[in-house]
Order: structure tokens, then C-alpha cells, then sequence
């Protein structure tokens, strides 16, 4: 097993049940070629072994690797609120504002507003799969490294 971050032997984590569970890629990524993606390695050691756990979150909070995966998120969550969400009032308006257009047969008893009305269930069928598949492929190795390396910092300060 390759690494997220590079090519060198990733360490057996036996005591951890979560390390490879929300992480598995499920074969979306075919081979390790196609990770060039990553978000690099922010484990960094503290320089003062007495720092607390609130420090040592806020060290992570600020590392560039944290920064990343904030921001690969931001870049899908605020244009699909936004793209949802116009549409979800587009077919509220058109609704109350024109219901002629609505009223309108496609096929038989079928009508745009029922047409439109399953387009926003199939929509967030859609958004939800996207949003998951997003997140298994862009954020979660990075964000189940950094949690481990804030669990590993956090216990070092406890010795």
C-alpha cells in the first residue's frame, strides 16, 4: 500500500479502525498514477513538547495541507448551493408565477410541473452522489492523514 503523499511504505495503523474506511477509493481512481492530486504530507512536529491540544489544532488549523482541503471543499460545496438552489427557486416561481407553462401536457396526464418536480428529486439524488464521490476522491485521504497526524501530535504531548 502506496502512501497518499508519495511512493515510500505507508506504516500498518492496526490501532486506528478508521484509517482506511471512509479512504478506500472504492476503484474510482485506478492507479496510484492518477493520485498526482494529493495534498501533501503536513505532519510537522511541535516545537515546544508541552503545547496543549488547542494549539496543536490551531497548528494544523494553519498548515497548508488543512488549507487545502478547506479550500477543494469550498470549490464544490458553494457553486452547487448556489446552482441548487437557483434551481429549486426557478421552480417555485415558475409555479406560482406560471402556472400555464406548468399546466402544460407532455405525455398524457404528464405535465411540466410534474416533469420539474422530479427533476428536483433526481437533482439532489444527483448533488448528493457528487458531493460523495467528490469527497472520497478529493478530501478524504487528505483529511484522514491530517486527523491522524493531529492524533499523533496529541498523544505525543500527553507522554
Amino acid at each position: 500500500m502506496d502512501k497518499y503523499d508519495g511512493g515510500e511504505a505507508a506504516r500498518l495503523r492496526p490501532d486506528d479502525p478508521w484509517y482506511d474506511a471512509l479512504a478506500s477509493g472504492w476503484g474510482e481512481l485506478g492507479g496510484a498514477g492518477s493520485r498526482a492530486s494529493a495534498v501533501p504530507h503536513a505532519r510537522r512536529e511541535p516545537a515546544d513538547r508541552t503545547a496543549t491540544a488547542a494549539e496543536i489544532y490551531l497548528e494544523v488549523q494553519r498548515s497548508p495541507a488543512f488549507q487545502e482541503v478547506r479550500s477543494r471543499y469550498r470549490r464544490f460545496v458553494f457553486p452547487g448551493v448556489a446552482v441548487f438552489f437557483t434551481w429549486y427557486v426557478a421552480y417555485v416561481v415558475a409555479a406560482t408565477t406560471a402556472p400555464d407553462l406548468m399546466a402544460r401536457p407532455v405525455a398524457g396526464a404528464v405535465n411540466v410541473a410534474m416533469l420539474a418536480g422530479l427533476g428536483q428529486f433526481l437533482s439532489t439524488f444527483l448533488l448528493t452522489w457528487a458531493y460523495a464521490r467528490h469527497a472520497r476522491l478529493r478530501r478524504d485521504r487528505a483529511a484522514l492523514e491530517l486527523r491522524w497526524n493531529t492524533q499523533e501530535l496529541t498523544r505525543e504531548t500527553e507522554r
